[in-house]
């Protein structure tokens, strides 16, 4: 049987479960008790997915339809994809059992990554559309699509294992 050391505590404890703010998670920014970032993050993320659609439709029709088609989703994926990062940063920030946790700032660090490949994909292509999409363009696009699998899922997992960012209601 080992022996227990003088100063050695009864029972182990979690800091950062024991902070103050680590049970406030309730979404501060939002319309009507709806989280404005979990509304506003959807688009971007289609739009990124729409930008790979189109460019792999470009590559196998050559139709000039799906490049212009291509930028446009880009542009709109990291106009769109900033709005969300600026209701997701500010939920970041002003929330203390949000701000506390490590995944949090997993999150925010592969979306900051991610708007900023959108902003590139979008930058690429505004010289000549067309032909950025090959061989280049379809490569950032399918790259986009990973990394936005890899911060959806990190943002899924906030809200449905640390319930993070939603509302309470009022009952």
């Amino acid at each position: 049987m080992a022996k227990k050391m003088i100063n050695e505590p009864d029972t182990l404890s979690d800091p950062i479960v024991e902070h103050p703010g680590y049970e406030e998670t309730e979404s501060l920014v939002g319309l009507w008790g709806h989280p404005l970032h979990a509304m506003s993050v959807a688009f971007p993320v289609a739009l990124t997915f729409c930008a790979f659609g189109a460019d792999l439709f470009y590559w196998w029709s050559g139709e000039l339809f799906w490049a212009r088609a291509a930028i446009w989703a880009a542009g709109t994926a990291f106009l769109l994809g900033l709005l969300a990062g600026a209701t997701g940063t500010a939920e970041l920030l002003l929330v203390p059992g949000i701000r506390i946790r490590a995944p949090a700032w997993t999150h925010f660090v592969i979306a900051v990554l991610l708007l900023s490949l959108l902003g590139t994909n979008w930058g690429y292509r505004l010289q000549g559309y067309e032909a950025a999409v090959l061989p280049y363009g379809i490569v950032l696009s399918g790259f986009n699509v990973l990394v936005v699998m890899a911060t959806g899922w990190h943002g899924g997992k906030l809200v449905f294992d640390h319930r993070l960012g939603t509302s309470k209601g009022k009952g």
